[in-house]
């Protein structure tokens, strides 16, 4: 109870100092931005989209590589007949 009282005083000062910095910010000047939201999260998609390719084509192959393992073991029973 007490850390949740410390943590509501904690709060309600930062709450009522936050408005007394400086109100004279500069603007950030659009012309100078390379990049937008829309841009990035088009990156972001296409990053995630290639990893995901890259994880399937591993699991796959490590799929593949493992039947493929069983049934060499299975030929080989079959030769030596059991």
């Amino acid at each position: 109870m007490k850390k949740l009282f410390a943590i509501l005083a904690i709060a309600g000062t930062l709450a009522a100092c936050n408005n007394g910095g400086d109100e004279k910010t500069p603007a950030a000047d659009s012309s100078k931005m390379t990049t937008t939201p829309a841009t990035d999260a088009t990156k972001m998609a296409d990053s995630a989209s290639k990893k995901m390719v890259d994880t399937a084509s591993k699991m796959m192959n490590k799929m593949a590589d493992t039947a493929s393992k069983m049934m060499n073991k299975m030929a080989d029973k079959k030769k030596d007949g059991k």
